[in-house]
């Protein structure tokens, strides 16, 4: 069973998910709520979401952990695959992963995610910017309709994407080659880019992410070296 619970406006749909769950006692084993008008979102390790009313998709699922046949970490990078696909199918245009769970649309942010686990269940924040034009305040960020010139009605966005999402993430397995499908879609691999460390730039080349959450890069000076989220900076 699943249920979409839609809010003309809230502050945060991963504090309202949570709120949910804590209130009630779920017979769903996928449930998820959505908004248009986010007026508080948040994104991964505290970052802020900016979220324009009735032009971006904030949603938030959670799915029962005993449904999940892997790792919190390899879930995380097959959520960011399904969603990928979702975009690249219905764009028909290539969209990227940038570690660890981005989604870049010709060079620009189009999409962010973050990941909670409460209790029993793990959760998922997904927002999504769907007609948004204004992103002077933030340059590395884009919008489906800016890099592509495609509308899209939000409500049936919205919908498409969680039967979409639905469909795919209650599956019994996942595919074991999750890493390998995760690599062929990470922005940057084996590309030469500009990190920054420590206050200080160098080029390098992502080789690789593995099942534990890190990034391994070679570093011009430094040489290979993994990395957590924050430890280091990719440059775009």
């Amino acid at each position: 069973m699943n249920s979409q619970i839609y809010l003309p406006q809230c502050s945060s749909t991963q504090d309202e998910i949570i709120d949910f769950i804590n209130s009630n006692h779920l017979e769903e084993d996928f449930i998820a709520v959505y908004t248009f008008n986010q007026t508080n979102g948040r994104g991964q390790y505290g970052n802020i979401w900016e979220n324009y009313p009735n032009e971006n998709l904030a949603y938030s699922f959670a799915i029962k952990t005993k449904n999940i046949s892997c790792s919190n970490i390899l879930f995380n990078y097959y959520t960011a695959i399904v969603v990928r696909d979702f975009i690249a199918n219905l764009t028909k245009t290539e969209v990227k992963i940038k570690w660890p769970n981005d989604l870049i649309l010709k060079n620009k942010k189009i999409c962010g995610m973050l990941f909670e686990k409460k209790g029993d269940f793990l959760m998922g924040g997904i927002g999504i910017n769907i007609l948004q034009e204004n992103f002077e305040k933030l340059p590395k960020a884009g919008s489906i309709f800016t890099q592509t010139q495609l509308k899209f009605e939000v409500k049936e966005f919205a919908n498409s994407f969680h039967h979409y999402l639905f469909e795919n993430l209650t599956k019994k397995t996942i595919p074991e080659n999750v890493l390998d499908i995760y690599h062929q879609n990470l922005y940057k691999k084996d590309e030469i880019a500009v990190f920054e460390k420590d206050k200080t730039r160098q080029n390098g080349i992502i080789k690789s992410a593995d099942e534990n959450g890190y990034l391994w890069i070679e570093l011009e000076r430094d040489g290979l070296h993994k990395f957590f989220y924050k430890e280091i900076e990719l440059l775009y």
